[in-house]
């Protein structure tokens, strides 16, 4: 696969695995595909679940100013806040020169970078960690647990990352979600879930107090095997932040488009 092509696959799992995450929190969530813009936004207090992607491939400068301010526009409309995805390799050179100045033109400010990656890397052994034991997501208290860590892993309040998760028949029944506990203690998750063809990979987070220790990947590859046990899926995706960069091709994945994610300013 060309990397313009990974990086078109990485842009539309996104738009696919978003559609099913916020539709599964807000039934009336704004979910639309306007020329150019992906809108996936339930518009509740978990930021992940607002989003707004370009989706244009080799948007050149001009039309990238327009795609930022109509996307700075769709945020201003919503009550809480979120985030726009950029996929960097979908432009044209010349607009990735100038994306940071046409971004703080919209009313933009860089948020933090990502790193879309994939690979055709199933199924991978199921993992051990001496530390660990893994459970599946499977109850209302699982799911406040992989909340948490995902709010203390990414510095949201607490009740932002419940309201993302709580009370989900979706992530219950069809994400291949696990929690890896250390000595009955939730201290690692990571999902997968099925998409167009793939397992993508979502929501990974380890408490910060437990880092370095192998276990976000363990329970990574925990989530895949289970994943591609069950579903026969030989290709998976995601979207890793800085501090899972390094993991990821460990287990097999390869980097494609650099991610870049705006906030109102």
């Amino acid at each position: 696969m060309t990397s313009l092509a990974a990086s078109v696959e990485s842009m539309e799992q996104l738009a696919t695995v978003w559609r099913d995450m916020v539709l599964d929190r807000n039934e009336d969530a704004d979910v639309r595909d306007l020329p150019g813009i992906s809108v996936r936004w339930a518009d509740g207090r978990f930021a992940f679940w607002n989003c707004v992607t370009l989706t244009d491939v080799g948007a050149d400068a001009s039309l990238l100013e327009r795609r930022l301010a109509e996307a700075a526009d769709i945020m201003r409309s919503k009550k809480y806040p979120g985030f726009l995805w950029v996929f960097e390799d979908l432009l044209h050179a010349e607009a990735r020169a100038g994306l940071t100045a046409a971004a703080e033109r919209a009313g933009l400010t860089y948020a933090f970078p990502g790193t879309g990656m994939a690979g055709d890397l199933l199924p991978v052994p199921e993992p051990t960690h001496p530390d660990l034991t893994f459970v599946r997501v499977s109850t209302d208290e699982h799911l406040r647990a992989y909340a948490d860590l995902n709010s203390r892993a990414y510095g949201f309040p607490l009740e932002d990352g419940r309201d993302g998760l709580a009370g989900s028949a979706l992530w219950k029944r069809e994400v291949h979600a696990y929690l890896g506990l250390r000595d009955g203690v939730p201290v690692t998750c990571a999902g997968a879930v099925a998409a167009d063809g793939r397992l993508f990979v979502v929501l990974v987070a380890t408490d910060p107090e437990c880092e370095r220790r192998g276990y976000g990947e363990a329970v990574t590859r925990k989530a895949l095997h289970e994943g591609a046990r069950a579903t026969g899926l030989t290709r998976a995706t995601l979207h890793a932040t800085v501090a899972g960069a390094p993991v990821y091709p460990r287990i097999g994945f390869e980097p494609n488009s650099p991610l870049h994610f705006y906030g109102l300013r």
